[in-house]
């Protein structure tokens, strides 16, 4: 075990500048055993550091390597298994139990003893030392410990010496000591026997001087006590003297106790004394009401704008007074209780003195305004307000501190003010619109007395009751057009017709006379609402201060709430400010509540020009949706533009019923069955709405609105005459629709109209289609026979005949084209197209003088046909010779000549 030790400290411990104390053989317990060695460890230099290190033997030598270290101050508990019995195990409790068995019980003891050792030396640390024999762990003697020098290498001390350490180099000054020594003793290593004689000689003679030296200080020893009693009995008088000094050090002390506690409450009394004045100072200060103020509120004149001023000056004051933020306790004293009784009762009286005012400022208003209407009876305008709002917005400030202070008299003054300025305003705008019915209405019986001769005393029936209410309609324009254009194309030739027509042109300009005219009383109407009531909703949000958010503590905020008799208010308990959304739908229900009649008298209107033209809900919708168009940038949510988004619903729905009602004309529409159709009259009634509503609609907001009727009108009057094309007998079915979708794409080619470019290029085709069909048709009478016979030749041809063999066939030889074609002589031909020209004559109308279009495309046709009989008798008769008894240019006279003598 030595030389594994000296082994063990020479290749591992030494590089490391470690020395080696300890060393034990174990393995590790309950495992397959595989020998390794604990050593106990100190490093040389300071300080110094104590391990406990795990060495095992290479595999792949003979040689020793360090596997695993462990700080002895980390160790917490060294267990030995068993304190009687010997037993080689043992445990070391670092960060985990490690389980060792030992070699022998032997080595164990040693190395659990030099870690003792170690840990009272070098660490002073508790470790427990557990199922341990006392033996091994008795303390080192004390001799031994005093005879270690001071400042000597640090041993382990006692008779256990040798095991910590073998032996122990010595210091520099021991070494020059026994060289002083062996130098004065130059035999000392030749003799050392005699050396150590000369030393014991020595020692006891430098121990029987120090008996003698020891035995003549005796003296002086006895002398030495004789001063300490001395000095023992002057310390006690310097107590006694201490004591005394203590005793009346204490009672200045006292006294001194006494005088810092009087000064402490001098202090306090005075710090109290300056809080007390400036708690007094604050309530005086902010709880004191000018009497200048007192008197104002009290018989301040609220008639005059300096007693206005006055008053509002001195509201604002107690205001403050009442505001000022107390500190906990100052509302428990008297003097600041009286106070704030006596600013309530002042608040009261001043809240009732100007509410009582107030009221007598509405009444009045309604006493004063009354006066003017009679001026304003015989004019289209409406009053105006604004010296009276003027007058009443100097009180905007004393409003806005009754609605903080006293909630309910501000609510009571809403309410009342909607009250007499609702019955004031329903008085005004009555009278308004009725003189707006009268010009309407006056405008009209006057136009028409004149439009509709023929008919006056129908005329004259229908606008008297228009005027007395009556459910009849006036004269419109669709049903004056139905009843003309009808008359017109059965009796065109006539002298009574001709009169119909100038009658028909005096009554249509009048009706365009009518319609401008109730077109600017229509917008005079909403020119003169419009600033009625912007200027009424701004004088409301002014003075009643709905877009102030303010609140007095205590006091409760209102919210406004519809009830059956107009505007209510809601107390909250909070106490806190009206929301924006809150405020402005309080100033939408007082403006309603205000303008309850505006809305119907509206409709009211709106309904009367419906009555007397249904044209006229084109004009309306225009002016309503600019109005609302207007209304809304300004305020999308405020009353006059929800009530003329209303009353734009109406109009809209008038527009919509008028459209409808143009359709169901269309589909009722009867034609004569003795004359012919021509122009039909819902064709003529698209055209001339066509171009009012674009006149009108030209830059309007709502374009689309008349572009969706134009829609179902254009599709209804497509339908309607194929229907009335099917159901003619008189006039053939391609004149008719040829005649109405060529007047239909005339006149959407004038107005250029976008949204109906799809439907113009239809009506484009439907009339070049029916022109085509009705030219071939009529073509086919005048040769009728020739005709005939070279359809039996194109027949033949197709049945696989060859056109060469073609004359070889007994009904098409030569013989037979020959006897037909003498049947159609050129004066044959003439005869016969100018018998075509007649009928044709007969079956085309006057107003879209398509006669000679007609007679140039059949013209055209026949020249057309003419060349492919020619062609057919080249290819099918050849070298016979054979040719038409009249040319292409006799054609061309014959159609000129026929059209020049008509």
């Amino acid at each position: 075990m030595t030389a594994i030790k000296h082994a063990l400290q020479r290749d591992i411990f030494t590089p490391n500048d470690e020395r080696l104390l300890s060393i034990v053989n174990v393995c590790k317990a309950g495992k397959k055993k595989r020998n390794c060695f604990l050593c106990a460890t100190v490093t040389t230099e300071r300080p110094v550091q104590v391990n406990v290190v795990k060495v095992k033997k290479s595999d792949k030598g003979d040689f020793y390597k360090r596997q695993t270290a462990w700080a002895l101050r980390d160790l917490a508990v060294v267990d030995a298994k068993d304190a009687i019995k010997e037993n080689p195990e043992f445990d070391l409790h670092f960060e985990k139990v490690y389980k060792w068995v030992a070699s022998s019980t032997a080595e164990k003891n040693t190395f659990i003893s030099c870690i003792w050792k170690l840990n009272q030396r070098y660490l002073r640390k508790k470790i427990d030392f557990i199922n341990v024999s006392s033996q091994l762990l008795e303390e080192l003697p004390k001799v031994a410990e005093e005879s270690v020098p001071s400042g000597e290498n640090q041993n382990v001390a006692g008779g256990d010496e040798e095991v910590v350490d073998e032996y122990q180099e010595l210091n520099a000054r021991e070494e020059q000591d026994i060289e002083i020594m062996m130098e004065g003793c130059e035999y000392a290593i030749s003799n050392a026997e005699a050396f150590a004689d000369k030393l014991s000689r020595e020692l006891q003679v430098l121990d029987g001087a120090n008996i003698q030296s020891i035995m003549a200080s005796e003296k002086q020893v006895n002398i030495l006590m004789k001063l300490l009693d001395e000095a023992l009995k002057e310390v006690d008088q310097i107590e006694l003297k201490l004591s005394s000094y203590e005793e009346m050090l204490q009672s200045v002390k006292e006294q001194m106790d006494q005088i810092s506690e009087s000064n402490h409450l001098i202090h306090l009394s005075n710090t109290n004394n300056l809080k007390l004045l400036s708690e007094i100072e604050f309530i005086v200060n902010h709880m004191d009401l000018a009497k200048g103020h007192i008197k104002a509120l009290q018989e301040g004149d609220l008639s005059s704008s300096r007693g206005i001023e006055a008053c509002t000056n001195a509201a604002d004051a107690l205001l403050q007074c009442m505001n000022v933020a107390l500190q906990p306790g100052h509302e428990k004293l008297h003097a600041v209780k009286q106070q704030q009784q006596r600013f309530s009762d002042l608040r009261e009286q001043f809240a009732r003195r100007l509410a009582s005012h107030l009221n007598n400022v509405f009444v009045q208003q309604g006493h004063d305004q009354s006066s003017t209407l009679a001026q304003h009876s015989v004019e289209l305008t409406l009053p105006n307000h604004h010296p009276f709002h003027r007058d009443l917005l100097r009180y905007a400030k004393l409003m806005e501190w009754l609605k903080n202070t006293d909630y309910g008299k501000y609510d009571g003054l809403t309410k009342n003010y909607m009250d007499y300025l609702s019955r004031l305003y329903e008085r005004e705008i009555k009278d308004f619109f009725e003189v707006a019915k009268i010009k309407m209405t006056g405008a009209t019986k006057e136009g028409k007395k004149f439009a509709t001769l023929p008919r006056k005393e129908s005329a004259v029936k229908q606008e008297t009751e228009s005027l007395h209410g009556s459910s009849g309609k006036l004269t419109g324009s669709t049903s004056s057009l139905n009843k003309i254009s009808v008359q017109s194309s059965g009796n065109r030739r006539s002298q009574s017709s001709s009169l119909l027509d100038m009658g028909n042109m005096s009554a249509s300009d009048l009706d365009v006379a009518d319609r401008t005219k109730f077109d600017k009383i229509f917008e005079q109407v909403l020119s003169e609402m419009e600033p009625l009531c912007l200027a009424e909703q701004d004088f409301i949000s002014k003075f009643f201060k709905l877009q102030q958010h303010l609140s007095i503590p205590g006091t409760a905020v209102g919210e406004a709430e519809e009830t059956d008799g107009g505007v209510s208010s809601r107390m909250h308990s909070t106490g806190g400010p009206q929301s924006v959304s809150s405020e402005n739908h309080m100033i939408r229900q007082m403006m309603t509540k205000i303008f309850r009649c505006v809305e119907p008298e509206l409709n009211n209107l709106i309904a009367l020009g419906d009555k007397i033209d249904s044209f006229n809900s084109l004009y309306m919708l225009v002016k309503m949706s600019h109005h609302v168009w207007t209304a809304q940038n300004v305020d999308p949510t405020s009353f006059l533009s929800t009530t003329l988004g209303n009353v734009l619903v109406t109009v809209k729905r008038n527009f919509d019923k008028c459209i409808s009602n143009q359709i169901k004309q269309m589909e009722d529409v009867k034609i004569s069955k003795k004359s012919k159709v021509g122009i039909l009259p819902f064709v003529a009634e698209f055209e001339e709405f066509a171009a009012l509503a674009e006149s009108i609609f030209k830059n309007a907001e709502r374009r689309g609105d008349l572009d969706k009727a134009y829609l179902k009108l254009i599709r209804g009057v497509f339908n309607n005459v194929e229907k009335v094309a099917n159901e003619s007998q008189k006039t053939p079915r391609d004149v008719v629709m040829m005649e109405n979708f060529h007047h239909i794409f005339a006149t959407l080619s004038r107005l250029k109209i976008s949204c109906l470019e799809t439907e113009k290029k239809e009506a484009k085709q439907k009339y070049t289609d029916h022109l085509q069909s009705y030219v071939i048709y009529s073509l086919g009478q005048p040769l009728e026979k020739l005709n005939h016979f070279f359809e039996g030749i194109e027949a033949r041809v197709a049945q696989g005949v060859r056109e060469e063999e073609v004359s070889y066939q007994l009904a098409f030889n030569k013989q037979e084209l020959r006897k037909v074609i003498k049947e159609y002589p050129g004066k044959e031909v003439k005869k016969g197209l100018d018998n075509l020209y007649k009928k044709v004559d007969k079956h085309l109308c006057e107003e879209e003088n398509l006669l000679q279009v007609v007679w140039h495309s059949m013209q055209d046709e026949f020249i057309r046909q003419y060349k492919h009989f020619e062609g057919l008798i080249a290819r099918c008769y050849p070298g016979s010779g054979i040719t038409m008894e009249f040319t292409i240019q006799d054609i061309l006279d014959y159609f000129s000549s026929i059209a020049q003598s008509h």
